[in-house]
């Protein structure tokens, strides 16, 4: 009986199923449904407990400039931990998505200037810095959906932080934020994928 499946075109080899890629979209799809499921009040109260494990460690401390991002959906939400950073007199660079979903940069001086970007995303309007403005800070922190216990982060696939992490100096913190049950997990990883120094929660920060 002939196969119900389309021939690959002739000349060109089938393309074999990605083990990675559909492990890796089988772990989102757990992660952002657990998400979606977390109570309004239990968002609130991680927000401000995640803020303030990270504005009681030394490495946010001693910062002068901190990337950070602006938590939307169901990510922890960075709203006190921003303000916090300001009221702390930080330097906080936000991204902005470019077309080619690599990340530029802005200061983020109040949240009056943030505005409704693709993707759901809220981005700050000042004047662009370039790419290469994330190396120029003391503490990167990036968003994600689950952490190896060697550090090796699950993002959305875009690649957006993969790229943007290539710019950090070694040795510099870089720290995903997360629930507590989204750290230890086993991620499946690719060559691309770029691991983390550490990872924040409500209750704590890791470092490996």
């Amino acid at each position: 009986m002939p196969s119900a499946q389309t021939p690959p075109e002739p000349g060109r080899p089938p393309h074999p199923a990605d083990p990675v890629a559909a492990s890796k979209t089988a772990l989102r799809d757990r992660v952002v449904t657990a998400r979606r499921r977390r109570p309004l009040l239990e968002r609130r109260q991680v927000a401000e407990d995640l803020a303030a494990v990270l504005l009681g460690t030394p490495e946010l401390r001693r910062a002068a400039t901190v990337a950070a991002y602006v938590g939307v959906g169901g990510e922890p939400a960075t709203g006190p931990l921003l303000a916090g950073l300001r009221a702390a007199g930080r330097r906080v660079l936000l991204p902005v998505l470019l077309p080619d979903l690599d990340l530029d940069w802005a200061v983020h001086t109040s949240d009056a200037d943030l505005a409704p970007a693709p993707r759901g995303l809220l981005e700050p309007q000042g004047p662009r810095l370039g790419p290469d403005a994330v190396a120029t800070a003391d503490v990167v922190l990036v968003p994600g959906l689950a952490v190896s216990p060697a550090g090796l982060r699950l993002g959305r696939g875009g690649g957006s932080y993969d790229r943007a992490l290539l710019r950090v100096p070694v040795g510099t913190p870089t720290w995903v934020l997360l629930h507590d049950d989204e750290v230890g997990l086993d991620v499946p990883g690719a060559p691309h994928d770029r691991h983390v120094t550490g990872a924040a929660t409500p209750t704590r920060v890791v470092r490996f």
